[in-house]
């Protein structure tokens, strides 16, 4: 018997979900009616929750499942006899504290075969014991996705050029999980190096539908798109000769834009605008012990092939860690002068702070767990302090800095000349006269590429 089931998203970069839309293509499948809401766009709506046989909630991402953790009393209140199941990347890791706030199943890794087997558990009115495990490796086959029950594309996160101009963003993936083992990366400790490839119509049918419903850049969402080079470029080869003039953007390691520098001039070619990718630091030390693959010279390296291809560079940074110096946050400073990539950082990238997720291989490294306290699940995280308490003052003034600056309407420019002065005030360097060229600004979504620490998102007051 078919069950009324409700799917809600909680926050993935302002971006429509893929993950979303894919469990209901599944769900919608097994015959139930599915119902979706997205937290990101939509307020906590009880018409849809009041009479609901299970709620899935979708927490890709840390920022998702902090608001998800608010907004759970609200849900269980409206629906307070549904199964309750919590799925998606950041789900497993944080299972018990889930378990605790009266979920029923948790779910990440391939969730569709245990969402479904939760939702046919409930059909035939068994009881709600989780049977699937919490995280299902096994290969899946994928659905085209339904994103007919989710807001228009107009009501999320845009493409803005430099001259102001705006696309309307897609959002699919073409992969999941990752073959690498970045030890801070919250895919590792559920994906564990493995990872799956969508088959490419079913990316084609997705992209297809979203560019009808007004889609003119798609934002692939797979932690490296070069994971597979092969399937990336039977994808976009494939996006280009059915959409000409569509754009797109995608993730790529540094370690892969070297290993792969042959395909980036086809990437540009195919409509590729941008490349972001996960710097993190410029110290070789902390890039070794976050086990990144790279080097300060191979960022360089690669900045250059990108530019060399045509295609416009998006750096992110954790620039915070137990091992930064004041000394050292000035030199990643300097680097993005020198590299011209100014315009390019989000200013608020520059005042990340390491977050230590429940399962990270960081605590593989030998005596990293001194560095840190007790789980806090109020932070979803490890707390630390570093061991100089100049270096944490200096990322919380930094941090206030950019708020004020963001208030102010200041440009990116002006911002980074702020943050250059008190860094090197606070390292005791005087700081250089900066150039008058610090890089041209590039597209970017309207929405930064970062999960912040502290959800600050105005849902959250409903809660």
């Amino acid at each position: 018997m078919p069950i009324r089931i409700v799917l809600i998203n909680t926050y993935e970069l302002g971006r429509q979900p893929f993950g979303l839309a894919h469990s209901a293509a599944w769900l919608q499948k097994a015959g139930h009616e599915i119902h979706c809401l997205d937290l990101a766009v939509q307020s906590l709506d009880e018409t849809l929750l009041i009479g609901a046989d299970m709620v899935a909630v979708h927490v890709p991402m840390h920022t998702a499942t902090r608001i998800a953790v608010r907004a759970l009393p609200a849900i269980r209140r409206l629906a307070p006899d549904a199964a309750l199941c919590a799925y998606g990347l950041y789900a497993p890791v944080n299972e018990a504290m889930f378990r605790r706030a009266g979920v029923d199943a948790v779910l990440g890794g391939e969730f569709e075969p245990g969402l479904a087997a939760l939702a046919q558990r409930v059909a035939d009115g068994k009881d709600r014991r989780q049977l699937a495990p919490a995280v299902n490796l096994e290969k899946i086959r994928f659905l085209q996705p339904d994103r007919s029950g989710l807001p228009p594309l107009a009501d999320y996160a845009s493409l803005i050029f430099p001259d102001g101009a705006r696309r309307t963003l897609g959002f699919t993936e073409a992969s999941r999980g990752c073959k690498h083992l970045c030890r801070h990366c919250p895919v590792v400790p559920v994906y564990q190096g493995r990872f799956r490839v969508v088959p490419v119509d079913v990316v084609m049918s997705d992209i297809r539908v979203q560019v009808a419903a007004g889609a003119r850049h798609i934002s692939f969402g797979d932690p490296d798109f070069l994971n597979g080079p092969t399937h990336a470029r039977r994808l976009t080869r494939a996006l280009h000769a059915e959409f000409p003039n569509l754009t797109y953007d995608v993730t790529i390691k540094i370690e892969h834009i070297i290993a792969h520098k042959a395909l980036l001039p086809e990437l540009a070619v195919t409509g590729c605008l941008f490349v972001t990718t996960a710097v993190e630091a410029v110290d070789d030390r902390i890039l070794e012990y976050l086990d990144k693959g790279h080097t300060h010279a191979d960022f360089h390296q690669a900045v250059n092939l990108l530019r060399g291809a045509g295609l416009d560079v998006a750096p992110t940074f954790v620039p915070f860690t137990p091992w930064t110096t004041l000394a050292g946050y000035v030199d990643l400073l300097d680097t993005l002068v020198e590299l011209k990539l100014v315009e390019s950082v989000p200013p608020v990238q520059l005042t990340i702070r390491l977050l230590v997720p429940r399962g990270s291989y960081l605590f593989r490294l030998p005596g990293f767990d001194a560095l840190v306290g007790d789980f806090d699940e109020a932070m979803l995280g490890y707390p630390w302090t570093h061991e100089n308490g100049e270096v944490d003052a200096l990322q919380r003034d930094l941090h206030a800095l950019v708020e004020r600056a963001e208030a102010a309407g200041q440009s990116r420019r002006q911002t980074f000349v702020a943050i250059y002065k008190l860094a090197c005030e606070r390292a005791g360097r005087s700081p250089r006269p900066l150039p008058e060229n610090l890089g041209s600004p590039i597209p970017r979504h309207s929405e930064p590429w970062y999960c912040c620490a502290e959800p600050t998102w105005q849902q959250l007051a409903a809660f």
